[in-house]
């Protein structure tokens, strides 16, 4: 072989080397980003995952997921910049002039501009819209006049509404008073823009079809199987796509808690956060148990427009006759705290003092069974005869069903009153429940700010999450007023009566704050909490040498 063919075939074998040694390259670093993926379990599937409607904590954190405002909770639940790289603050507190990230983008390519946002927040503003949340936009000056004008079939002007564009990439928010959680809020779901002609290409459907469920979010929804599961894939167009180091990101909808922790222990979900109690024990000697802050309370409604709980008595016998600590002690199991009021504690006034301290309880935690029963006589049922047939109703759930049944002895032991118990999947229950059609229903509310505020404008009148049904215009003055003052002090002592008033008409019945409890196996990193409920995968990754068996 001449000198010539010899560097023809050396230069051909070095190619060969080369090739082998890049394609095992990618192929080992397709494997990684193929084991980068996290398992979540939602527990039921969402009633919705729009972010105009979604009310509960499910819809939102596949919400979250997908979609990003002006603000985003960072690890430390404080707030840290989202679509918005900035803002500026007037010096009366009242307008918020928000400079968007030029590099922020759908999944889809396309650029986010302030005009998305606007769009957004005025669909919310549309009642045919439905959005439950639509209070929440009440802060900005002119919005509520807007919404009510449209409620009415009455003339309105959006121009009225302290909502402007300054530019594509400049937003001007001016709002009605100071507003101390108004940051929060624009990391909320009812706060998200939207992709105009993604919604307008299929206004009832668009989201339950990953083709119109454009985002501008950390991941991209790619695949829906209903009742089973979301699929998502990192969205490479997310303007932090770089910081984003999870592939895959699933949320499976196994509704029991056993079922979903055997999974857990396969090693088919990665993360939980409602866990059998009898299991709490063996999971802390793991290492895979813990308790992060909360701010949430669990409760039974009343429907206050039907007998027998249109009677404020009957309501208060039901509420004083339940001793709250075997729910925890038997049940529970996670440390959770009797619920004494409804604003549950973790929230701030000035300094460390809480809200709830300083407001303290309404009543014993172990009730007080012989007031209850002089109530449900003064209210003209004595030992509970002549009342109609009642029903509590819960979502289907084995804890659920372990509270109901704990309540239903209560109500019969203490008060003689047989409640019958009856259950139904999530979707249908979050219907009947807001539509009224129950007596008693479960219930739980999880604050979405870090403000009294958001457990108490719930029950305004004619609110969208008012479930209860309740009406009481002094509430309902002071909830307007207190959104209204600038004072914070003074703020705070319109909530506390507002509370008061709450309290004393008994709409509802609080039984437990929450705790915010996380399983996560050992190799699964960056996931974090907030105390409003959602759960972040944005920084999350799976450490493969722990997930390996490797020690360090």
């Amino acid at each position: 072989m001449n000198k010539k063919n010899l560097s023809k075939v050396l230069a051909l074998l070095l190619s060969v080397m080369m090739l082998t040694v890049l394609f095992a390259g990618c192929g080992k670093s397709s494997s990684k980003d193929e084991n980068q993926k996290i398992v979540y379990n939602l527990g039921a599937q969402p009633q919705t995952i729009d972010p105009a409607k979604n009310t509960a904590t499910d819809g939102g954190n596949v919400i979250t997921a997908c979609f990003e405002g002006l603000t985003r909770y960072d690890k430390d639940s404080k707030m840290k910049p989202g679509v918005a790289e900035k803002w500026d603050i007037s010096d009366d507190k009242v307008t918020y002039t928000f400079h968007l990230r030029k590099d922020a983008k759908w999944s889809d390519g396309s650029p986010v501009t302030a005009d998305d946002f606007v769009y957004a927040w005025k669909r919310v503003l549309d009642p045919a819209t439905e959005a439950a949340y639509v209070y929440q936009l009440f802060c900005i000056k002119g919005a509520e006049e807007y919404y009510t004008a449209l409620s009415k079939k009455e003339d309105a002007d959006f121009n009225n509404v302290g909502i402007k564009v300054k530019d594509p990439n400049t937003l001007e928010v001016t709002l009605k008073a100071p507003t101390p959680y108004f940051l929060e809020l624009c990391s909320f779901a009812t706060f998200m823009p939207l992709k105009k002609d993604a919604v307008e290409k299929d206004p009832e459907g668009w989201t339950m079809d990953p083709s119109t469920y454009i985002g501008n979010g950390p991941f991209k929804l790619t695949e829906i199987s209903e009742k089973e599961k979301y699929e998502c894939a990192k969205n490479d167009k997310y303007w932090d796509a770089k910081n984003v180091k999870l592939n895959a990101l699933t949320f499976v909808m196994i509704i029991e808690p056993s079922s979903a922790m055997g999974s857990y222990d396969k090693g088919d979900v990665d993360v939980l956060d409602a866990v059998p109690p009898e299991e709490i024990q063996r999971l802390k000697d793991a290492g895979e148990y813990n308790i992060v802050p909360y701010i949430g309370t669990y409760f039974a409604c009343f429907n206050t427009k039907k007998a027998p709980f249109d009677n404020e008595k009957v309501r208060e016998a039901f509420t004083l006759a339940i001793d709250r600590q075997p729910l925890i002690d038997a049940i529970l199991k996670a440390g959770q705290k009797p619920a004494t009021a409804f604003v549950p504690y973790g929230i701030y006034e000035e300094g460390t003092t809480e809200f709830r301290t300083k407001g303290g309880d309404y009543y014993k935690p172990e009730g007080d069974v012989a007031k209850a029963k002089q109530l449900l006589a003064d209210a003209g049922y004595p030992n509970g005869q002549g009342l109609p047939e009642i029903t509590y109703l819960y979502n289907t759930s084995e804890n659920h069903k372990a509270i109901a049944e704990a309540l239903q002895n209560m109500w019969y032991k203490n008060l003689g009153v047989k409640v019958k118990i009856q259950n139904m999947d999530w979707a249908v229950f979050q219907d009947a429940r807001q539509q009224g059609n129950y007596q008693i229903a479960r219930h739980g509310w999880i604050g979405d700010y870090s403000d009294p505020m958001t457990f108490l404008d719930m029950w305004v009148t004619g609110g969208g999450n008012d479930d209860a049904k309740y009406s009481n215009p002094q509430y309902d003055k002071l909830i307007k007023d207190a959104s209204a003052e600038p004072d914070a002090k003074k703020r705070m002592e319109m909530l506390h009566q507002a509370e008061d008033i709450l309290m004393k008409d008994y709409p509802v019945c609080p039984l437990y704050f929450y705790v915010n409890q996380v399983v996560e196996k050992p190799y699964v990193k960056g996931v974090y909490k907030v105390p409003t409920g959602g759960i972040y995968f944005d920084n999350a990754y799976i450490d493969e040498d722990a997930k390996a068996g490797k020690t360090k």
